[in-house]
């Protein structure tokens, strides 16, 4: 049993280091060999129709609800307690999660007149408004346990933001398609008013609150005994939901790859991610938080569920793949620029 422990343990040790490269290989399998990603995306588990609505189970919204309920069961509820005493700060970080990724993209509507391409223009504005629609990344809280910051802090947004996003979604969604050039800007419109909603109530809301009913049932000390093995399959969880939903973007843009698209997508994704992570430090240096408070606002605002993102959007916009660019992006993105705010962070800390 100390051999098999042994084991995972140095498994989720190696998945945890060279996450950012395993990722990075998983787009570049997506762009070689799409085909079985496409298949596991594609591929329909039960099909059924309740309350008058169609109901669909894939193999991505099983992979993502078992991500958000592997993240209910790391949920520590003696440490949320503390933010109910003391809730501005959290409050204060979930509206700027929300408002400065809108104000980003409003700005950017702003220069619609320069694009050459209005279907690209469409195309990069639906995706970066699927990023800023997403509840805060549990990726964050590893981040903000690297810097030594506050993770009653962290947690709280995780949690905070992914129960609250059945209703700011849509709310974001909608924003953005009444401003989207259609037919783009429609099936934000129609995605907010009708399936948005369910789908995260339904893959989202559900397993993070199984997850944590879960924990109460266990107890700290079994998930604790357990936490290499869940750490693992976490990780290579992601991994094969990001290699199955980037599967036909990936394929798209790289076998008649516009450099000029791709380039610019990359910069304006850069700056959204670099607008938020500056964000979340100044919104701390304004609230007059410590450094741990400051590192988890940080990565919170930084950081978002693009998971949830990918598979929203593989369900919903299937026939515009394109749209998944920006999303991919921003989830390299933001790694990149968390390592990056991390050692300036603690250099200005010293």
């Amino acid at each position: 049993m100390t051999a098999q422990n042994g084991w995972v343990g140095r498994i989720a040790v190696f998945l945890h280091r060279w996450m950012l490269p395993l990722l990075v290989g998983c787009y570049a399998l997506a762009a070689i060999a799409p085909a079985p990603g496409e298949w596991l995306k594609d591929a329909r588990l039960l099909q059924s129709s309740v309350v008058g609505h169609g109901f669909q189970v894939t193999l991505p919204k099983l992979l993502l609800s078992f991500l958000l309920f592997n993240a209910g069961l790391h949920v520590r509820f003696e440490r949320l307690g503390e933010l109910v005493r003391r809730p501005q700060t959290m409050l204060a970080g979930l509206a700027a999660n929300m408002a400065v990724p809108l104000g980003f993209i409003v700005v950017l509507v702003d220069t619609s007149a320069y694009w050459r391409n209005p279907n690209e223009f469409s195309m990069l504005l639906v995706g970066l408004t699927l990023v800023a629609a997403m509840p805060i990344a549990g990726s964050s809280t590893a981040w903000t346990r690297a810097a030594d910051g506050d993770m009653t802090l962290s947690l709280g947004l995780v949690v905070a933001s992914t129960l609250a996003s059945p209703i700011s979604t849509p709310i974001v969604l909608g924003a953005i398609g009444s401003i989207t050039p259609s037919p783009l800007g429609d099936d934000l419109s129609r995605l907010a008013a009708h399936g948005t909603s369910r789908f995260l109530m339904v893959w989202v809301l559900v397993p993070s609150l199984l997850g944590m009913l879960c924990r109460l049932l266990l107890g700290s000390e079994r998930i604790a005994r357990d936490e290499s093995l869940l750490k693992s399959l976490a990780s290579m969880t992601l991994l094969v939901l990001c290699y199955a939903n980037s599967a036909s973007c990936l394929r798209q843009t790289f076998g008649s790859p516009d450099w000029d698209f791709l380039l610019i997508t990359a910069a304006i994704v850069t700056s959204l991610c670099v607008a938020t992570f500056t964000a979340g430090y100044v919104l701390g240096r304004l609230l007059g938080l410590d450094y741990g408070g400051r590192s988890a606002l940080m990565f919170g605002l930084g950081m978002n569920n693009n998971g949830t993102g990918l598979v929203l959007a593989g369900t919903a916009l299937g026939a515009e793949p394109m749209v998944l660019l920006p999303v991919i992006a921003y989830n390299l993105a933001q790694h990149l620029v968390a390592g990056c705010a991390n050692a300036i962070h603690r250099r200005s800390a010293a």
